[in-house]
């Protein structure tokens, strides 16, 4: 397990609002942490590689982009096809997050969830209908939870410390 420091957490906690929208977002940062630019950059970088943080991305909001029909596709997935078909699913272009959480039965079968995000919700159906193309016969049920509003849009946030 990767260990960070003072200096690292000082950067993530500057990174995880967003970074700020001028022309030299990297240098603007690094001058109110008051290090190197390229210090930040090689210290991001370190930390991405040893799986620290994840990514840096823009996140769109998807809404103002036109895309107002989203549902949370759920599959119950057969378990030793789950991480090779999660893989191959999770590569669509049009699926935005998707990953494997433990069944609640009797209630809840289903193992792998897709977020997909369309203009309509026949557009939302035609998606769902490719993934149960590639999960074929791996797959014994789904379903769709359409969103109707959104909530939380934030990852892990780190709390400063002092």
């Amino acid at each position: 397990m990767s260990t960070i420091d003072d200096t690292d957490r000082q950067i993530i906690t500057a990174l995880q609002g967003g970074l700020p929208l001028v022309p030299a977002p990297y240098a603007t940062v690094a001058g109110e942490l008051g290090i190197a630019e390229a210090d930040l950059i090689d210290r991001i970088s370190a930390m991405k590689q040893s799986g620290v943080i994840r990514r840096v991305a823009a996140a769109a909001n998807h809404y103002k982009l036109g895309m107002t029909a989203n549902g949370m596709t759920v599959w119950d997935v057969a378990d030793d096809q789950i991480t090779e078909l999660g893989a191959q699913i999770g590569a669509l272009p049009f699926v935005t997050h998707c990953y494997e959480r433990p069944r609640a039965r009797p209630d809840w079968p289903y193992n792998l969830f897709a977020m997909v995000h369309g203009e309509t919700n026949d557009e939302v159906e035609e998606k769902r209908a490719q993934i149960a193309a590639i999960l074929g016969e791996a797959c014994v049920q789904s379903d769709i939870l359409y969103s109707t509003r959104i909530l939380k849009k934030t990852g892990l946030r780190l709390r400063r410390k002092g």
